[in-house]
């Protein structure tokens, strides 16, 4: 896979593209599947900025027809303590949602690409959204994604014409561990991938906040070695 030296010569589709694993794999899977990858990066003013220059990096090595950043200031809104003055947790995983949850993140940002597809004549937008490992966000589960595609049809010209929206979101329904399994799979630098929410002064992964366990975690499983160079 990371040997493509085209764009891909199917359909259009715009992928959400975060720089994160999860978002590297599904960019992965749409490429395989013989899409054309138009990537979003939403630059949100975010803690972790540093997985704006992986998401450009992996834009490049897949191959995207055209990669956007387009900046959406969310710290005017706050919240989160991705884009607020709250510590990030370190002590482990809790339950319930926690303080790094944006306010309507996906929702806001599923719109965006739902923009850019209909203005690019495409139907299909991908999204690497997990339901196992998702840290509790509610805009990660499988509901919310079958709603906002029944909500795309409704609220699109394109839609409203009887043209569909597919939503793909194919790695709903893997542990992190099979997430990195299929990144082996399919041949990904998965160094290149930031998860970390709270990077050191020298531009280190934490080691510590929920990001960076799950996906220690999800190597371990996998018997794998990750790339990334974590303080802790």
């Amino acid at each position: 896979m990371p040997n493509v030296q085209e764009p891909g010569t199917g359909r259009e589709a715009v992928v959400l593209l975060s720089g994160g694993l999860d978002s590297m794999v599904a960019a992965a899977l749409a490429r395989e599947a013989g899409f054309r990858i138009n990537a979003l990066t939403i630059d949100y003013n975010q803690r972790h900025r540093r997985e704006i220059e992986s998401a450009r990096e992996i834009a490049g090595l897949l191959c995207a027809v055209r990669h956007i950043v387009l900046p959406l200031d969310l710290r005017q809104f706050g919240g989160s303590a991705l884009t607020d003055e709250i510590e990030v947790p370190k002590a482990g995983l809790e339950p319930g949602i926690p303080v790094t949850y944006v306010p309507a993140r996906n929702l806001v940002f599923l719109s965006l690409t739902l923009a850019w597809a209909e203005a690019l004549g495409g139907q299909d937008i991908f999204i690497g959204v997990n339901a196992l490992d998702y840290s509790g966000y509610p805009d990660c589960r499988p509901e919310f994604i079958a709603a906002f595609a029944d909500l795309a049809d409704l609220a699109t010209k394109r839609g409203s014409e009887g043209e569909r929206f597919t939503i793909h979101a194919p790695l709903q329904h893997m542990s992190k561990s099979e997430i990195v399994r299929e990144a082996a799979r399919l041949s990904l630098p998965t160094g290149m991938s930031w998860s970390c929410y709270d990077p050191t002064a020298t531009g280190q992964a934490c080691g510590l906040c929920d990001s960076c366990r799950l996906r220690k975690a999800g190597f371990e499983q996998a018997g794998l070695a990750d790339g990334t160079g974590y303080a802790v």
